[in-house]
């Protein structure tokens, strides 16, 4: 009875409290020209814009998120009337852009950097997802919907930094599964097929919210994670590390030696010391471990399947060499 009058004084308090609706949102993004192209430069609180964007921003850069293409960067000319993040109880939202609003629902939760979100409705890159009130619940990018808890950690956090365990995540049938497990990560417990069971004494029900306690916890600290490996179960104790790829960087696992491709598997970035190993920009991975891979996500499936070392094959102007990373 208690829920149900919080849930009705919620509704009569989002149908009364923000006089325009939605139609107040879309004038608020014309004035204050959020959308640019195909970047958003949002104003926030004390004369700053939260800036998404694939380039560099032409200003004052005070925080980068790489992973998300995300920017805090000075706003010289200010804006009056600022978004926020709505960190409250909401019952609904809309995609909303210069033009139209479109009301909807959040379909499925970000799961980590690599799976945003995805809603109800057909959604118009770049754009947001607001409340009637104008606040915030999530960005609406290319690859999905960045939502309401990364934007309010990126602003309010010193470092846009994320922390790791070594594996990615899926929902499978109700249940939280290891996609992929880091073999480059020193005792690594974790295996492909694991099923997450308990976070620090607590049950896990969804990947989304497993991933963000991990990705938002400080880097060194602690975990408890109880896991099913068949019939068995297990418990492991775990100290996050930083995290080095996902979300707009490349996410193979490689990231945390130093070597970033592209959508095809060219290197990108390269630090000096794979100099040893014969390796320039623009070489193309072409196998791992002996089998044929074209994309990322086939790569981050296989490189986990060695012993002592990955068997890399790379190919350079039609010339093709083998290199083994340990």
């Amino acid at each position: 009875m208690i829920r149900l009058l919080l849930i009705v004084t919620l509704l009569i308090v989002n149908i009364f409290a923000c006089e325009g609706g939605y139609d107040s949102c879309i004038q608020k993004i014309k004035d204050s020209h959020t959308i640019q192209n195909s970047s958003l430069l949002i104003p926030v609180k004390n004369n700053k814009l939260l800036v998404y964007s694939k380039q560099t921003p032409n200003a004052k850069i005070l925080k980068c998120d790489p992973f998300l293409s995300l920017y805090l960067v000075e706003n010289k000319k200010g804006f009056k009337y600022p978004f926020d993040v709505n960190m409250r109880l909401q019952l609904g939202s809309a995609a909303v852009n210069n033009k139209v609003a479109i009301e909807g629902r959040v379909k499925t939760n970000q799961v980590g950097l690599n799976a945003l979100a995805t809603y109800s409705e057909p959604l118009t890159a770049p754009s947001l997802i607001t409340s009637s009130c104008c606040s915030l619940e999530g960005i609406v990018t290319p690859r999905g919907i960045i939502q309401k808890e990364y934007i309010q950690r990126f602003l309010s956090s010193k470092s846009a930094d994320y922390s790791d365990i070594g594996i990615r995540v899926k929902n499978d049938e109700g249940f939280v599964i290891v996609s992929a497990s880091n073999p480059y990560i020193q005792n690594n417990p974790f295996k492909k097929g694991d099923c997450i069971v308990e976070l620090n004494g607590k049950k896990i029900k969804a990947a989304s919210l497993f991933m963000r306690k991990i990705l938002f916890s400080k880097v060194g600290s602690k975990h408890k994670i109880k896991i099913k490996r068949g019939s068995e179960y297990m418990t492991f104790k775990v100290i996050t590390t930083k995290r080095y790829g996902g979300g707009e960087l490349s996410d193979t696992f490689l990231e945390q030696k130093g070597i970033y491709f592209d959508s095809k598997l060219r290197i990108i970035k390269l630090p000096k010391n794979f100099s040893n190993y014969g390796l320039i920009l623009g070489d193309q991975l072409m196998q791992v471990n002996g089998v044929r891979v074209k994309t990322q996500d086939e790569l981050l499936r296989y490189i986990e399947d060695f012993k002592e070392f990955s068997s890399l094959l790379f190919m350079r102007r039609n010339f093709q060499f083998f290199v083994n990373i340990k």
